[in-house]
């Protein structure tokens, strides 16, 4: 991997773990907050395997791939969900994790 692909992809991951962040603390913050939790299991479970992707990648662990791999795939997931809900953070969150998850794939790869 260049140091390009390695920053661009630290960026992404994140850009989108803000993003879940952001997404899951608006999430509590809905009149029902009920219906919103596996949106909000999701934007924790992303925010920190993009958190720990950045840092498996600034280290350069020999385990970067695979964890950037595991990223992409939760992060789809993450997606999928936000994008069900007509809320701007949802929407926000859901374009952030499709991207991340476009750019961990071709880390992984």
């Amino acid at each position: 991997m260049t140091q390009q692909q390695y920053e661009e992809c630290i960026k992404a991951c994140l850009e989108c773990m803000e993003a879940c962040n952001v997404c899951f603390d608006a999430c509590l913050e809905e009149d029902n907050v009920k219906m919103m939790a596996d949106c909000i299991r999701l934007d924790r479970d992303c925010a920190d395997l993009c958190g720990l992707a950045v840092k498996a990648m600034q280290t350069n662990s020999p385990a970067a791939k695979q964890i950037c791999a595991l990223c992409a795939e939760i992060c789809e997931k993450c997606g999928n969900e936000c994008k069900k809900h007509d809320h701007d953070h949802c929407q926000k969150c859901a374009e952030a994790c499709f991207k991340c998850a476009e750019v961990c794939r071709s880390m992984a790869a």
